[in-house]
């Protein structure tokens, strides 16, 4: 069958592939392909991928499940972007379900996705290309965090034993079990739980009582640093180009934002106090001060507090004041951020149980 004849051209090919094909979202784009044999092999080309990438926006990970087909698990990203129409901030990106399987998301890094399941074992996805594959070797860990290794161009995990103290690499495509590293720092074997994780500078943080713990994903080789005051319910982020810090106040009604002034000599200063709009909520949603769960990050350079109460999120500005509220059902906010990405990992073929746009996907 013959390609159909070429769109209209209105726009010289530089202009439609390299200034509005490449700022479409990953599933537009796909669809884009399927219009001429010149576009699908412009927007095929790495370099291409790589450009499309670095257009997409990184934003916040909700999650839910539901009982549609088995016991699945929806991976929705939440654009809260000016211009974006309420009907359109939840951007479906995943949904993964084998029968009663239960998919718990552990970890994200540039486009990918890793899931335990029924907390046994592992699994790596990309969404957007809809390729999966198993990660048998790790079935004794926990994931600590996903990084690329910048003198090898790897990707690698970073895994906490289950069964003991310590911590473990694993090159993502590698036969070889997880490695054991050297920590010489305290409190590592807590990151599995701890509030809030980030990728700085080149490092891995993770916030624990009143210090966060530094992985240098280069030399990977573990640190410490403080926190500007003994946090209770904090999150971690960057913001402006710099690490920062929410903590929730005794009262649980206003959010401090702190920012580190001098990263390299730990120097932290308070840049926002966001006063939540407690009584303004409570009139239009019933009971504010129960049942709810609210995370604050920055992405896109925007400040969001984002609180799920009920079949809601609500999305609450740096001001204090109600931004949005949608309606999200069961799902709500991670502390992940995710950025979609076309471009294709040379390690998945190599992976057992290798499958493209095949279940788990549904």
């Amino acid at each position: 069958m013959e390609d159909p004849p070429a769109p209209h051209r209105v726009f010289p090919d530089e202009v439609s592939i390299w200034e509005i094909l490449v700022r479409l979202p990953p599933k537009s784009l796909l669809r884009c392909r399927a219009i001429c044999r010149a576009w699908r092999g412009a927007t095929s080309t790495r370099d291409f991928l790589l450009a499309h990438h670095a257009r997409q926006p990184t934003l916040p990970i909700l999650r839910g499940y539901n009982n549609v087909n088995g016991l699945s698990l929806d991976v929705t990203l939440f654009d809260h972007r000016a211009g974006v129409a309420a009907a359109d901030r939840l951007q479906s990106v995943a949904q993964l379900g084998v029968g009663h399987a239960y998919f718990i998301l552990t970890s994200c890094y540039n486009g990918l996705l890793v899931f335990s399941i029924d907390y046994d074992y592992f699994c790596i996805c990309n969404p957007a290309t809809r390729q999966y594959a198993l990660l048998p070797l790790l079935s004794q860990f926990d994931v600590m965090g996903m990084y690329p290794h910048t003198p090898t161009g790897d990707y690698r995990l970073l895994m906490a034993p289950k069964a003991q103290d310590g911590a473990y690499i694993y090159t993502l495509g590698s036969s070889q079990p997880p490695r054991c590293i050297d920590i010489q720092c305290s409190h590592v074997d807590q990151v599995i739980w701890a509030s809030g994780i980030v990728m700085f500078h080149g490092s891995i943080h993770w916030c624990i009582e009143n210090m966060i713990i530094v992985f240098d994903t280069t030399a990977e080789s573990f640190r410490q640093m403080h926190t500007p005051i003994d946090p209770d319910g904090a999150d971690i982020f960057e913001m402006d180009g710099m690490l920062s810090m929410s903590i929730f106040n005794d009262a649980m009604i206003s959010i401090d934002i702190w920012m580190t002034r001098d990263y390299e000599s730990e120097v932290w200063a308070l840049k926002y106090r966001v006063e939540l709009p407690v009584a303004e909520l409570t009139n239009q949603f019933g009971n504010f001060n129960k049942l709810w769960w609210l995370v604050v990050m920055s992405s896109e350079g925007d400040v969001l507090v984002l609180v799920k109460f009920g079949k809601r999120v609500l999305q609450i500005g740096v001001h204090g004041k109600l931004v949005a509220s949608i309606h999200c059902g069961d799902t709500g906010p991670t502390r992940l951020r995710f950025k979609q990405t076309l471009v294709s990992h040379t390690f998945f073929p190599t992976l057992e149980g290798y499958v493209v746009n095949a279940p788990p996907f549904i």
